[in-house]
């Protein structure tokens, strides 16, 4: 079970750079859809991908689904030389991404996000219009699902007036 309140609070104390993105952000827009974990884009810079590095490194962050004993280093050369990773920790499971399909990078996606504040924590969501967009582009079965809740709350904020 995920602790979301958990990961996003070590996060954000941690002043890990990072936009929610996945079914957390649908959650935070209204969406009903229940998710497993936390999915979110960081920045790849090297003082960001430290923070990351050191922020989850108590919490035995692993490959999720690798066979135990895999030869995994969680460091920031290992940070660096990839860019998408599923991964679980103490606190639960947490995808993160470097870049997303239909987004991109941190940089792309941070003028489509918005600051909220989710289990208390103070964080960068991902837009609706741009998380129906990436949603879509991901094309899974799941993600194409969850697009039609996303459409219908984006469509009834615009006949409400808040957009």
């Amino acid at each position: 079970m995920t602790d979301f309140k958990a990961l996003l609070r070590t996060l954000a104390e941690a002043g890990v750079e990072f936009i929610l993105v996945g079914g957390v952000a649908g959650t935070v827009h209204g969406a009903t859809r229940l998710t497993l974990d936390v999915d979110l884009v960081y920045r790849r810079s090297p003082a960001n991908i430290e923070r990351l590095v050191l922020a989850l490194t108590p919490h035995h962050a692993y490959l999720r689904g690798a066979p135990p004993g895999l030869p995994f280093r969680w460091d920031a050369a290992t940070i660096q030389r990839g860019l998408n990773f599923t991964l679980t920790t103490d606190m639960g499971d947490l995808d993160l991404f470097g870049e997303i399909a239909g987004g991109g990078t941190y940089e792309d996606l941070l003028p489509h996000s918005v600051p909220i504040q989710v289990f208390g924590v103070e964080c960068r969501c991902l837009g609706l219009e741009r998380l129906i967009q990436v949603k879509r582009a991901a094309g899974r079965p799941k993600d194409l699902e969850a697009v039609a809740e996303l459409e219908a709350i984006l469509e009834e904020r615009r006949r409400g007036g808040m957009s």
